[in-house]
């Protein structure tokens, strides 16, 4: 069974780090007994004197300050010699946020995408945020990220049948005259016209467990189909017919 937290975003204006979604990332490890969790910090690409390497370490140590207060050791994928052994002997996932287009291409690169896809349908719990999210999906084509890099493949892991946009809003800046949001998800669908896209307003989270999903956080989601209009399901709304 599938066991799934998908997190729209990491923070909320005047928050701490990870600071809204704490509650649902706790409840949910321990639920099922997990004491160590295996980080993927390849979606945080920062600007570092000292390299990539450096800004994975600074990711790292950022995650495990929250997840260390809330009980859970992290162990990072780019610190061990064999990152395919680590997630297999993992308890628990967690893929973190940031570019999507990085983390793809570096998942591909590092033999990952198949690992973590594999551990997933094992019943091993996967969550992530941002792009740890998007990476859940068939493939990263509703990210809003800029692609600053070619993956292998625009493939996921396809833990789950449809497409997330995280950091999902409705309204255009003020003076800003190009697509809104909704109007860049309507060109996918009419590209991939079986595929649903869900729009994930921050301060809002997928729990999946088995065939079973549920909204939880503060907002609607808001769910597109091709030649359709777009549907919004409240908080606490059972969305297992998506899966």
């Amino acid at each position: 069974m599938k066991k799934l937290l998908l997190i729209s975003n990491s923070t909320m204006a005047g928050e701490k780090y990870l600071g809204w979604p704490r509650q649902y990332i706790s409840g949910f490890l321990n639920k099922y007994g997990v004491k160590k969790v295996t980080f993927v910090p390849y979606a945080g690409v920062s600007l570092s004197p000292d390299g990539i390497a450096a800004s994975y370490n600074a990711y790292t140590e950022r995650v495990k300050g929250v997840f260390g207060g809330l009980g859970f050791q992290i162990e990072s994928v780019h610190q061990a010699d064999d990152p395919v052994k680590m997630v297999g002997d993992a308890e628990a996932i967690a893929v973190g946020g940031g570019n999507t287009f990085h983390l793809v291409a570096e998942l591909h690169r590092t033999g990952l995408m198949n690992a973590i896809r594999k551990r997933s349908e094992e019943g091993v719990p996967y969550l992530g945020w941002s792009a740890g999210s998007n990476v859940a999906c068939p493939t990263l084509m509703t990210t809003n990220d800029m692609p600053i890099i070619q993956p292998k493949s625009f493939q996921c892991l396809h833990l789950i049948p449809f497409q997330i946009n995280p950091h999902y809003f409705d309204a255009n800046p003020e003076g800003h005259g190009g697509e809104t949001r909704e109007q860049r998800i309507e060109e996918f669908l009419v590209v991939n016209r079986r595929m649903k896209v869900a729009g994930l307003r921050e301060a809002s989270l997928l729990l999946v467990e088995g065939d079973k999903m549920i909204l939880e956080g503060s907002r609607n989601l808001r769910l597109f189909e091709f030649g359709k209009d777009p549907v919004e399901y409240p908080p606490g709304s059972d969305l297992g017919f998506l899966i």
